[in-house]
């Protein structure tokens, strides 16, 4: 079968047959799906040969480069002993190496480690935690959530009740819970002359103000640590984490880092809270722990909370659960990624990286059609000005026919790379995204 068929036909029988996500599929019949053959390092090539620059990491997971010799290596040894053992009633090696592993770097503050398969579902464990542990503690009371204002939690229910993203909320508003939303401390909403951080500050004092009158009922307040993504990148100072832990805890109200997006190194730090010097009460990771190969999630808690639930009376017990839980393949990825940061030292190399990268942007931040330029680690995002309802589109097109893969949020265009990307690749996706703007 020629290259050009077999694009062809798995296109149609795509479209025939799956169901994709985040996807208004009456889209493809003008924009089509790109079958994708294989994939190496920060490249995808489709069946033709033709290639596209991974840009975005593949949804913010990959890490490390497609197809990483030593993830592969790590998971073919893992297939020859175990792919999986329910983990109700027993354990494996894999997913207590790494529950040690993650606890050792929280400094042991976190020690208890909980499975989930992806992002929205360590939203709903940590929201159903929190929940819990005010109903064991004897404060039943404490049943609402407080988010921030364009916040981004994940699309299953509970994890949609603390999102406050119009387009994915609106149309289930009927079947959720009723959560708060306090405003953002993102700094393009600063008032002329007010720094980041003197506006963090001030939308710190909101959140004071909100928990003074309701934190009787307030169980927890999540976060998306220094970046809140599906919003548009917004990003902000950490003296509001510093703030929100300490008004948290005047008020006994949880404090939950959603590090989904943000953990991993993508802010320069492992953590993103790391640089606010606090520790929240969960945090939630997903996305980069496996490196970009297996669904995995995990939301670690203090031990005070893990005791909460230790109790004769099973009802006492945190009964969330799903079939593969801590499943062993996904676990040997993820101690294979955290391998590869501890041996290529990639936080101290990243931060070297994140300087070339903006360096390298300047003359695109410059451009006069692009507004509000930032980065922040291995993130860079600016918004084009457009009158144009559909730029994103058009931008994402437009990489495409530059052999790159972009996907903007509404005009906010953003840079998330694989941490493996050469200084060539940087060169070349900044070069060409310039083109983009230029041409729209």
């Amino acid at each position: 079968m020629q290259t050009s068929t077999r694009n062809d036909m798995l296109l149609k029988r795509s479209l025939a047959a799956v169901w994709h996500p985040c996807t208004q599929m009456k889209q493809h019949e003008l924009l089509p799906l790109i079958p994708i053959a294989y994939a190496r390092d920060c490249w995808l090539y489709d069946f033709d040969g033709r290639r596209y620059l991974d840009a975005v990491s593949s949804w913010w997971v990959n890490l490390f480069g497609h197809a990483n010799p030593r993830i592969n290596a790590a998971l073919i040894e893992q297939l020859r002993e175990l792919e999986h053992v329910m983990l109700a009633g027993f354990t494996h090696a894999p997913v207590v190496e790494l529950s040690e592993r993650l606890a050792r770097l929280t400094g042991g503050a976190l020690g208890h480690c909980f499975y989930g398969s992806d992002g929205a579902s360590a939203t709903e464990i940590a929201l159903k935690m929190s929940f819990h542990y005010w109903r064991n503690s004897g404060r039943a009371g404490k049943t609402r959530f407080v988010s921030l204002a364009g916040s981004y939690h994940g699309e299953t229910l509970g994890a949609l009740a603390v999102t406050d993203v119009a387009l994915f909320k609106d149309v289930y508003a009927p079947l959720l819970r009723a959560s708060t939303q306090v405003p953002s401390p993102d700094w393009r909403l600063a008032a002329r002359g007010e720094s980041p951080r003197d506006f963090a500050t001030r939308c710190a004092g909101a959140l004071e103000r909100h928990l003074e009158t309701h934190h009787e009922e307030t169980a927890a307040l999540i976060v998306e640590p220094l970046v809140q993504g599906a919003t548009g990148m917004a990003m902000y100072d950490a003296e509001y984490l510093r703030l929100a832990r300490s008004i948290c805890e005047r008020f006994e109200v949880h404090l939950i880092a959603d590090e989904i997006m943000t953990g991993f190194g993508r802010t320069g730090t492992f953590f993103a809270h790391e640089q606010a010097g606090i520790t929240p009460d969960f945090l939630c990771l997903s996305k980069g722990i496996t490196g970009g190969y297996l669904p995995l999630s995990v939301v670690l808690t203090r031990d005070s909370i893990y005791e909460a639930f230790y109790d004769d009376e099973v009802a006492r017990g945190f009964l969330h659960s799903h079939s593969y839980t801590g499943n062993a393949l996904a676990c040997r990825a993820a101690l294979a990624t955290l391998d590869i940061f501890e041996a290529d030292k990639v936080i101290e190399a990243n931060r070297a990286k994140s300087a070339a990268i903006t360096t390298a942007a300047r003359t695109l931040a410059a451009h006069p059609r692009v507004r509000d330029f930032r980065s922040m680690g291995m993130i860079w995002a600016f918004e084009v000005d457009s009158g144009d309802s559909q730029v994103g589109r058009r931008i994402y097109e437009a990489a495409l026919a530059r052999e790159i893969l972009l996907r903007p949020i509404g005009r906010t265009v953003y840079f998330m790379p694989p941490y493996t990307m050469s200084p060539e690749e940087h060169e070349l996706l900044v070069q060409r995204t310039l083109e983009i703007v230029e041409s729209i």
